[in-house]
């Protein structure tokens, strides 16, 4: 299954079944700063807000960690995962560098299954390879609150409908 979305209004094919509203949310395992495998079952018990892009080397990338660092701490049992092609070097010292300590990132540099699992990764054109960028929210027992596939990967999400899905 694949969805398109625009780079720059050029068609990209994306790859995988994007969750919806509903879903549970497959299991995944992604690394984080310290090189260590993140699975989703080590986060039970707590709300996430996966925050998916493909760089944080672009500014719209590096915006939305900003944004939701910044409502990250309204968010009660809550963690803000962004995931991104970067490794957890260059993640880790974006957030250093950027005083970013209220959200975790992850990389999708083993993380192949990810992608396919959470329908974002990108087949066609200049950044396949990466991730689409999207925002998928999960309560506390990985129920999908809100997804939502960024039609443009240019585009920034919609922070309001991530954050409404939290009850904020």
């Amino acid at each position: 299954m694949s969805n398109t979305v625009t780079l720059g209004g050029n068609p990209i094919e994306v790859g995988g079944k994007f969750p919806a509203k509903g879903d549970q949310a497959p299991a995944f395992s992604l690394v984080g700063k310290d090189l260590a495998d993140v699975t989703l079952a080590s986060l039970a018990g707590k709300r996430k807000v996966l925050n998916i892009f493909p760089s944080l080397d672009t500014p719209t990338c590096a915006n939305s960690v900003r944004k939701f660092n910044q409502h990250a701490s309204d968010a009660a049992n809550t963690v803000i995962l962004c995931i991104s092609a970067d490794l957890p070097f260059a993640q880790a010292r974006f957030c250093g560098a950027e005083g970013l300590d209220n959200v975790q990132t992850l990389s999708t540099m083993r993380g192949s299954a990810f992608m396919e699992a959470y329908g974002v990764a990108i087949k066609t054109g200049p950044l396949t390879g990466v991730t689409a960028r999207a925002v998928v929210v999960l309560d506390e027992n990985d129920r999908v609150l809100h997804s939502e596939l960024v039609g443009e990967i240019a585009n920034e999400p919609d922070y309001a409908a991530a954050l409404a899905a939290l009850g904020k």
